[in-house]
């Protein structure tokens, strides 16, 4: 979806969408050397000790290799870099990718303990993922409407520390560093022109608008210069007012026109010789491609066909139940009839976005005090509410997730999109904030966060059929969390669940059976109440990320599947908040490996008292 080692920063790559930056001459220690002296280290005294030396070197490395990345963590050592993107730096990460996978071989898997063995198989299968992906060149298509460095600029900054002189230095060298980004995407941006790997021409047409947003005509209402508004009481007014002008002069004599390069660049000779198909299979080894994605997203080995058969029987399965509800609401009319007064009605609609935002807030403050029902850990990391930023609005979708840090003193963030208030219905509001916010994304991501006694990388695993299967599968709890008593709110979650049925047609449909983008936008209109705007996002954004919206409903489905067993199998011993916090508690791991935890559950609980 976003870069090589996207397995382990899916949270961070979701917020942070092509955190791709630049460090030309940054020196990396021996990775080679660094490994070997492991096995030759007497202090280490067996296999495990020596395996959680290998996971210490690998999360160094990590942050070493992506500072932005680092940032989000909480760790500043890095503050000051972007990532390398060069063609010569994506072949020493790949090369790296290598090294890693050569040393994990030397381990005696057999001599570790239990949760060594689990961390042991869970890095060496995305290793292995990670390197069955390096012939898909998803490096050559940096920018799409979904993100690209030109968005990630401005969030980059909102997540770096403020707090003393060095914190300010760091961000006027990243700022520093934009030009020579950019000219490393340009590069990309080449390079997939001439291997024929492009995003879809229809997809990139509001790219040169955002691009544009974000040069403002006065440099102190720019989103570069948000930082330097506000200093903390340590910062004199006289180093307060230098470092407002230092900002003023690297925004205006770099960042700007570096912005200006990207926009004419893209306008004048990108974008006209990007690709008209749709679908992946239409790259070069595309069809071989879109089934590694699949692979890679859902965890399973299931087909595009037969993805694309249970979404069929999905949307019959969640449309019968759309009807019973239609039914109940005394509505005389179609299908259709109805889904179009949801659409249109204004008794659905607010009229400022502050209404929606406070509406957003309300929902939320309602569940937080209902979890301890359905869980029995909570995380310690607060989340709020706040619009997607202007500059993107139009081109995002309706809801996404920025996650926090206690390390870091940031807070997660439920991100609602204000724009086109008339394509933001009341109805679809609470399974969207139970979705992006609790127990959603915000209280499994931050859980994960929160793991203790794991190596670091495991509490940033995101495999995306269960991160995002986990997210669907929290608005089923809507009810038992004293949501949708409203019936068209009922409605809305189904339109939430359809609407994720729905991809595993129209992806499937577009990317390996030759479906047109009309052909699923009209698909998605007969089935759901969902607006038209955004209904043409998202078909968007599945043509620009091929596979990665099938994880919602495969994940899903594996988790309720789970869930019955458990109840079936434990009767009146079957704990709701027991499950929960089992399916939560070693973080996110591929489908398989929940079912065996799971597995492993249910026979515990058996055998107690």
């Amino acid at each position: 979806m976003f870069n090589n080692l996207k397995n382990y920063f899916f949270v961070f790559l979701t917020i942070l969408p092509f955190v791709v930056n630049v460090n030309l001459l940054f020196s990396q220690p021996s990775l080679q050397k660094e490994l070997d002296a492991i096995f030759g280290n007497l202090k280490l005294s067996n296999q495990t000790e020596k395996l959680n030396r290998f996971f210490e070197i690998y999360w160094d490395y990590q942050m070493r290799t992506y500072p932005t990345f680092a940032t989000y963590m909480g760790v500043s050592d890095y503050n000051h870099r972007w990532i390398d993107i060069s063609l010569e730096a994506y072949d020493q990460r790949n090369e790296d990718l290598r090294t890693f996978t050569k040393a994990i071989k030397k381990f005696d898997r057999s001599k570790l303990d239990d949760t060594s063995r689990l961390n042991f198989d869970l890095f060496k299968r995305t290793i292995d993922t990670n390197i069955e992906s390096i012939p898909y060149k998803n490096e050559y298509m940096p920018v799409n409407q979904m993100g690209g460095f030109h968005l990630s600029v401005p969030r980059v900054l909102k997540m770096m520390p403020a707090s003393n002189l060095k914190d300010y230095e760091n961000i006027l060298a990243r700022l520093g560093g934009v030009p020579a980004q950019i000219d490393q995407i340009i590069v990309l941006l080449e390079k997939g022109l001439a291997e024929g790997i492009t995003p879809p021409k229809i997809t990139l047409r509001d790219i040169p608008q955002t691009i544009e947003n974000l040069i403002a005509a006065e440099t102190e209402e720019s989103v570069f210069f948000t930082p330097f508004k506000k200093f903390p009481e340590m910062i004199g007014p006289d180093k307060q007012n230098e470092l407002k002008q230092k900002a003023k002069i690297v925004i205006i004599e770099k960042v700007y026109p570096a912005y200006q390069k990207l926009h004419d660049y893209f306008v004048e000779k990108y974008l006209p010789r990007t690709r008209d198909p749709i679908g992946l299979s239409s790259l070069p080894n595309g069809k071989v491609w879109y089934e590694y994605n699949i692979k890679y997203y859902t965890t399973t080995n299931l087909t595009a066909k037969e993805i694309h058969e249970i979404g069929l029987k999905e949307v019959k399965r969640i449309r019968n139940e759309m009807e019973s509800i239609i039914k109940s609401t005394g509505f005389k009319g179609s299908f259709s009839e109805f889904t179009e007064f949801l659409r249109t009605d204004p008794q659905f609609f607010f009229d400022t976005s502050d209404e929606l935002l406070a509406a957003y807030r309300d929902i939320a403050k309602r569940i937080d005090p209902e979890l301890v029902k359905l869980f029995g850990k909570l995380p310690r990391l607060p989340y709020g509410v706040i619009a997607v930023p202007s500059y993107s609005e139009k081109s995002q979708t309706t809801a996404y997730y920025n996650g926090g840090s206690l390390e870091a003193g940031r807070p997660g963030y439920f991100y609602a999109n204000t724009y086109d208030l008339k394509s933001r219905p009341k109805w679809e509001m609470e399974a969207l904030t139970i979705h992006e916010a609790v127990p959603g994304h915000h209280l499994q991501i931050a859980l994960a966060q929160e793991m203790e006694n794991v190596p670091k990388f495991r509490n940033m695993s995101s495999y995306t059929a269960f991160v995002e299967g986990w997210g669907l599968y929290s608005e089923s709890l809507g009810e038992e969390l004293g949501m949708y008593k409203d019936p068209y709110s009922k409605f809305g979650q189904l339109t939430y669940e359809m609407w994720r049925a729905i991809r595993l047609v129209v992806d499937t449909g577009m990317h390996a059976f030759g479906w047109t983008r009309q052909q699923a936008i009209d698909y998605f209109i007969q089935n759901s109440a969902k607006t038209e705007h955004d209904i043409t996002v998202e078909i968007d954004r599945y043509i620009v990320w091929p596979g990665q919206a099938l994880a919602y409903k495969i994940g899903e489905l594996k988790i309720k599947e789970m869930r019955k067993k458990a109840s079936d199998a434990l009767g009146e011993k079957f704990d709701i908040r027991g499950f929960h916090d089992a399916v939560l508690g070693n973080g996110a791991v591929p489908l398989d490996l929940l079912e065996l935890q799971i597995n492993e559950w249910i026979e515990s609980q058996k055998s107690k008292n």
